[in-house]
């Protein structure tokens, strides 16, 4: 059984977690499902991965290779055809339970500086915690990543 990490972004944002992220759960050997609100959102960030620095393989949910993908961009409601291990949720994307009793991570990246954001971030934490999933909050308030009781 997995655990929801909470990730309360104040210092950064999600486009320099989620290089660390990926590699890590790549190198677990895990696939990767990173779940969006937004179409368009998800194709500035596939266009934004294939950008920055070191290679993160990947692709938008909707092509021909979706299977074979290690790193597949969804939107909400999309079933993610790539068989993911990971999830990693993106701009309050929902997470079911479930997920997280059947996934080995699942990833919940929110923006601390914005308050829907939070409020948005803190209803999925009580509604994960109130279905008896584990869940742990990660902030880098401090200058670094640090896990908080």
């Amino acid at each position: 059984m997995g655990a929801a990490l909470f990730y309360h972004l104040t210092r950064s944002g999600p486009g320099q977690l989620l290089p660390a992220l990926i590699g890590k759960s790549l190198q677990a050997g895990w696939r990767i499902e990173l779940r969006g609100r937004d179409r368009a959102a998800q194709m500035a960030l596939d266009e934004g991965l294939w950008q920055g620095d070191g290679f993160l393989p990947h692709g938008l949910a909707g092509g021909p290779h979706d299977a074979r993908q290690p790193v597949l961009l969804t939107v909400g409601g999309q079933v993610a055809g790539n068989a993911p291990a990971c999830l990693i949720a993106l701009d309050g994307a929902e997470v079911a339970a479930d997920e997280v009793g059947r996934l080995e991570r699942v990833c919940i990246l929110f923006d601390g500086n914005d308050p829907a954001a939070l409020e948005r971030a803190r209803g999925q934490w009580r509604a994960l915690k109130a279905a008896g999933a584990a869940a742990e909050y990660w902030s880098e308030a401090g200058g670094r990543w640090e896990r908080k009781q």
